[in-house]
C-alpha cells in the first residue's frame, strides 16, 4: 500500500516537463571529448538550480585526476571536464519551514554534512553517431516522437534516465515532503571511456549510503557488472618483398595462431559462468575491434597491430584478469619458432572497467524492486504486478567505482541496452516516465 506522501508525489510527477526536458537535452550533442559534454553539464546543473537544490557545479582538473594512480582511464582528448552534484537537503532544526529544508546548503558532501540517503546517477555523454545517412531523417540529435517512442544519440544510453531522475526530484520538491537525509543527483561525464566524471565526483567527497544509476536495463534489476578491458597487441614480423615472401615473417600469419588462441581463452572463461550472467550466450566476452598491418601491397608486414575488448569476470581483479591474457599470449608465442624469439607485446590502452557486485543481502535491491512493483501497480491499479527479473551486465558501468567506494549499487533505467551506440537508438517514453515514479518511491523510502 502507498501511502498518502507517496501518492501525493506521484501524483505530482509531470509526465510532459518530463518530456520536454528529455527533448532538450537528447538535442545538445554532447558527445564525449567534445564542448557539448560541458553545455550538456551545465544544463543539468541549471535545471537542478531552478528546482531549489544546492549545485556544486565544478571545472575537474584533469591534470590531478588523470595523474592519480587509481584513475579508470580515458580513451578521448578532453580539454575540460565538469562536474555536477545538486543535494535535496534534509530537514534542519525544528521550527524550519518545508520550503527551506528543500532548498537549505545542506548535503554538499564536501565535509561537516550528513551523506545522502540515495545517490541518483547518470551520464550525459554519448558516443558518436557515426555515419549520418543511416540516421532515419539524418540527424541524430532531433529527439523525433513517433508513436510514444523517442528516437536520437543518447536517448537509450542514458538521457532518457537523466530526464526521469529530473522528473523524479521534481515531483518530491513539489510536493513539499520534508527529508530525513538528503537525496543527491550526480550527472557526470566520460562514462562511455572510462568514468573520469565519476571517479572525479567520488574523489570530491560526495558520497551516500547507496546509488541508483539509471542505465538502461530494458525492465530488468542489475545489481552486478562484469568489467572489460582494451588490450593492444603488436605482433612482429619480417619485412621482404612479395615475390620472396618465404625469405621474411608475415605478422599477418602470426596473427592467425595468436587469434586461435584467444578464442580458446574465450572460450575457456565462459564454461563457469557467474550465476548473474548466465543468462548470456557469452558471460566475459573477447573480441577484436581493430586491425592495422602492412604499409605496401608487395611488402611481407613486418608488424601487425590489433585492439580488442577483453572482459574482466564478476569477482576477479583487473590485475588478475590481465595476467591471465598475458599468459594465454606468452604460451602461444612460445609454441611458435618466429614468435617464440619476438615475442608478441601487450598493452592495455583506454579505459579500465573493473567488476562490481552489490553485496549479498543488501536492502537496496528488495527495496528497488518494490519501488518498481508499487510504481506499476500504481499506475495500473486492476493489472498484474510483475516482479521484474535480476540479472548481470556484461559490460562496464560506473556501478563499479561506486561500488569500490563502498556504496551499495544498482541499475535500472528506461530503454534497452541492444538499442545503445545504434542508429537506431530510441526509448519508450512509457519507460521514462515509469522509471521516474519509481525513483520518486525508492527517493522518499531511503530519504523521506
Amino acid at each position: 500500500m502507498l501511502s498518502e506522501v507517496e501518492r501525493a508525489v506521484l501524483a505530482a510527477v509531470d509526465d510532459e516537463r518530463i518530456v520536454e526536458e528529455l527533448r532538450e537535452l537528447v538535442r545538445i550533442p554532447s558527445v564525449d571529448g567534445t564542448a557539448g559534454e560541458n553545455e550538456a553539464q551545465a544544463w543539468c546543473a541549471r535545471k537542478l538550480r531552478d528546482l531549489g537544490l544546492t549545485v556544486d557545479h565544478w571545472q575537474i582538473d584533469l591534470q590531478t585526476t588523470t595523474a592519480d594512480p587509481d584513475f579508470p582511464g580515458m580513451e578521448v582528448d578532453r580539454p575540460e571536464a565538469w562536474g555536477v552534484v545538486a543535494t535535496l537537503a534534509s530537514t534542519p532544526a525544528a521550527g524550519s519551514t518545508a520550503g527551506a529544508a528543500l532548498g537549505g546548503a545542506a548535503g554538499t558532501g564536501l565535509g561537516g554534512v550528513d551523506e545522502a540517503g540515495l545517490i541518483l546517477n547518470g551520464h550525459v555523454d554519448v558516443v558518436p553517431p557515426g555515419d549520418l545517412a543511416l540516421w532515419p531523417d539524418g540527424d541524430p540529435f532531433s529527439a523525433r516522437v513517433s508513436d510514444g517512442i523517442m528516437w536520437g544519440r543518447g536517448t537509450c544510453d542514458m538521457k532518457g534516465g537523466i530526464a526521469a531522475i529530473l522528473g523524479a526530484t521534481a515531483a518530491i520538491v513539489a510536493s513539499g515532503v520534508r527529508l530525513r537525509k538528503p537525496l543527491a543527483v550526480h550527472t557526470v561525464v566520460g562514462e562511455e571511456d572510462g568514468g573520469v566524471g565519476t571517479f572525479a565526483t567520488l574523489k570530491r567527497g560526495h558520497t551516500g549510503e547507496a546509488c541508483l544509476i539509471a542505465e538502461p536495463t530494458a525492465g530488468t534489476v542489475i545489481p552486478a557488472n562484469s568489467g572489460s578491458l582494451t588490450f593492444r597487441l603488436e605482433i612482429p614480423g619480417l619485412a621482404t618483398h612479395g615475390s620472396t615472401r618465404t625469405r621474411g615473417v608475415s605478422a599477418i600469419e602470426k596473427f592467425e595462431s595468436i587469434h586461435a588462441a584467444l578464442r580458446a581463452l574465450e572460450a575457456d572463461r565462459n564454461r563457469d559462468p557467474h550465476p548473474l550472467l548466465q543468462h548470456l550466450d557469452l558471460a566475459n566476452p573477447l573480441s577484436i575491434g581493430t586491425i592495422r598491418a602492412g604499409d605496401w601491397a608487395s611488402t611481407v608486414p613486418d608488424l601487425l597491430v590489433a585492439e580488442g575488448r577483453y572482459g574482466v569476470r564478476l569477482g576477479e581483479s583487473v590485475e588478475e584478469a590481465r595476467a591471465v591474457f598475458e599468459d594465454a599470449i606468452a604460451k602461444a608465442s612460445a609454441k611458435d619458432d618466429w614468435l617464440r624469439d619476438h615475442p608478441v607485446k601487450v598493452t592495455w590502452p583506454g579505459g579500465i572497467f573493473a567488476s562490481g557486485l552489490l553485496p549479498d543481502g543488501d536492502p537496496l535491491l528488495p527495496d528497488t524492486i518494490q519501488a518498481i512493483t508499487d510504481a506499476t501497480t500504481a499506475a495500473q491499479p486492476n493489472g498484474v504486478s510483475v516482479r521484474p527479473e535480476v540479472k548481470g551486465g556484461p559490460y562496464g558501468s560506473d556501478l563499479r567505482q561506486y561500488a569500490a567506494a563502498g556504496i551499495p549499487t544498482i541499475q535500472y533505467g528506461p530503454g534497452d541496452v541492444r538499442y545503445a551506440h545504434a542508429t537506431d537508438e530510441h526509448v519508450p517514453l512509457a519507460e521514462v516516465l515509469h522509471c521516474a515514479r519509481t525513483y520518486a518511491l525508492l527517493a522518499l523510502r531511503r530519504c523521506a
